[in-house]
């Protein structure tokens, strides 16, 4: 397909990288938000899973990490001070993290001025999540001034976060994401005090999950990615590595 053609279809870029550690993931975001600075490629979702990593956001403080550093160093955990919002987060094993590259100054749904506004694109996200969680059978929903997805409270039980997602923008492309608990080891959460909340636990679909469809990581990174195509409304075009999407004389640019 030539350039001009291809830069007409309404497409995520998608790249799905397995687990990785979360330098190497960190450095990828890097180059394709670069190459999306630039112009030179489309939107893009990618898609991993790392080893276990702690990461502090730009309002993060230190005293909602929980275990010493002594006991993180022990069991191999890093510590990432980054450039998103929100506070502390974990990531490891059992748990998709995406990181959508986005042009927030492009088409999107429930844009209305020179570009989407921040706000909105985290809504958009959460959706795709909650869209995500239902085909595993697990209700889900948002909660007012709580970024994040959510499970629904059952009787005098509370809501249990089973997505947590902070973003960065400069120049109106986004970076950073989600991270969506698949089948995690829950027990890794007590070792901070998850994105400064106090009063509500974590869950994953493992847990929750009421369908047919029993969760892995590979089938929720599947499912995210066919969500964000219908909440975006875009087709969803995957690559098979960094380097075919960083040449995109073949790739739409939309």
């Amino acid at each position: 397909m030539c350039r001009a053609h291809a830069s007409l279809i309404m497409v995520i870029h998608l790249l799905q990288l397995g687990r990785i550690p979360y330098s190497e993931g960190l450095a990828v975001q890097q180059r394709v938000v670069a190459a999306r600075k630039a112009g030179d490629i489309g939107d893009t979702l990618l898609l991993m899973e790392h080893p276990p990593v702690l990461t502090l956001g730009r309002n993060a403080t230190r005293a909602n990490i929980l275990a010493t550093d002594a006991e993180l160093a022990r069991k191999g955990v890093e510590i990432h001070e980054i450039n998103r919002g929100g506070d502390v987060t974990y990531h490891g094993p059992g748990q998709l993290v995406g990181y959508p590259i986005f042009d927030l100054r492009g088409d999107l749904p429930g844009k209305r001025g020179p570009h989407l506004g921040p706000v909105d694109f985290v809504r958009l996200m959460e959706e795709a999540l909650i869209l995500t969680c239902k085909d595993f059978g697990v209700p889900a929903q948002r909660i007012c001034k709580r970024t994040g997805v959510w499970t629904l409270a059952g009787g005098s039980i509370v809501e249990k976060k089973i997505a947590a997602i902070g973003i960065h923008v400069s120049q109106a492309v986004t970076s950073h994401g989600f991270a969506l608990n698949a089948t995690t080891d829950l027990r890794d959460f007590e070792w901070i005090v998850p994105c400064g909340i106090t009063d509500r636990t974590v869950t994953s679909l493992e847990l929750e999950a009421a369908g047919d469809i029993e969760p892995t990581v590979a089938r929720a990174s599947d499912s995210v990615a066919r969500n964000f195509g219908r909440v975006f409304q875009r087709q969803i075009l995957a690559v098979d590595s960094l380097a075919d999407l960083l040449a995109p004389a073949a790739l739409p640019i939309r």
